[in-house]
This record gives C-alpha cells, sequence and structure tokens, in this order.
C-alpha cells in the first residue's frame, strides 16, 4: 500500500513540475513572439525610411544622384499566354 501512495506523490509532483515548467515556456514564447512583432515592426519603419530618402538599394548610399525609376510592369494578358 505504500508503494501505490509513494507512486501517486511521484505522480503528483512530476504533474506540478511539468505544468510550472509549461507555464514557464508559455511567458517565454509570448514575449519572444511581442520581441519578434516589435522588431518586424522596427525593421518596416527603416525599411519605408530608407525608401524615402533613396537609399534602400545596395550602393545608393556611394552614389549623389538618386536612383533611376525602374520600368513599369506591363499587362499581359492570359489569352496570349495560352498555346
Amino acid at each position: 500500500m505504500a508503494l501505490l501512495w509513494l507512486l501517486t506523490v511521484a505522480a503528483l509532483f512530476t504533474g506540478i513540475a511539468g505544468w510550472t515548467k509549461a507555464r514557464r515556456l508559455s511567458r517565454r514564447l509570448e514575449r519572444l513572439t511581442e520581441s519578434y512583432w516589435e522588431l518586424r515592426y522596427e525593421h518596416g519603419q527603416l525599411q519605408s525610411r530608407l525608401k524615402r530618402l533613396g537609399l534602400d538599394e545596395p550602393g545608393a548610399a556611394d552614389s549623389v544622384e538618386p536612383a533611376a525609376p525602374r520600368g513599369a510592369t506591363a499587362f499581359v494578358p492570359l489569352s496570349s499566354l495560352k498555346r
């Protein structure tokens, strides 16, 4: 009978330990997710600021002239793609 009580107490302690670890990991995951989205937002803000300054292309910081506008994408109807 003592063995059953010992196993019950051990299972209870194991369950409590697992539950507290899961709660701790859940909080950590929440903090990491929040940090990730804050960094994504800041990255987007900096990227838009660089676009406004004209420094979004590699090597553009060296040149004083603004980058030439890229060609516009032309509309291609789907019927012309059929064989």
